[in-house]
């Protein structure tokens, strides 16, 4: 499988321009996260997951900065997701690819 990555804003992610791409992602919680109980969200069937807000993005992002509130206490697979490495970078151009053009001012 190959990821087809297009034309992205900048070539090296940094916390500077990440936007945050992966934050749009299901995160299901395994184990015990320590992730505080008003950003999980539980199934009918007990399984338990990052909430999300109507925008779709994690209820754990700060949509002022797009930095993590938690981020000392982030769910293991968020910290498994490395910014910058071929995970992220495949996330930001499926971002991007699905994304509506930006209208011309």
């Amino acid at each position: 499988m190959t990821n087809e990555v297009t034309s992205l804003p900048e070539t090296e992610v940094t916390c500077a321009n990440c936007e945050a791409c992966c934050c749009r992602l299901e995160v299901m919680l395994i184990t015990d996260t320590g992730v505080p109980d008003h950003f999980i969200k539980t199934d009918k069937w007990g399984g338990r997951t990052m909430a999300r807000l109507d925008d779709g993005w994690c209820s754990a992002l700060d949509r002022t900065t797009m930095r993590c509130l938690i981020y000392e206490r982030r769910p293991q697979v968020c910290r498994d997701l490395e910014m910058g490495k071929d995970e992220c970078i495949a996330e930001r151009a499926a971002y991007y690819k699905s994304s509506p053009a930006p209208i011309d001012k």
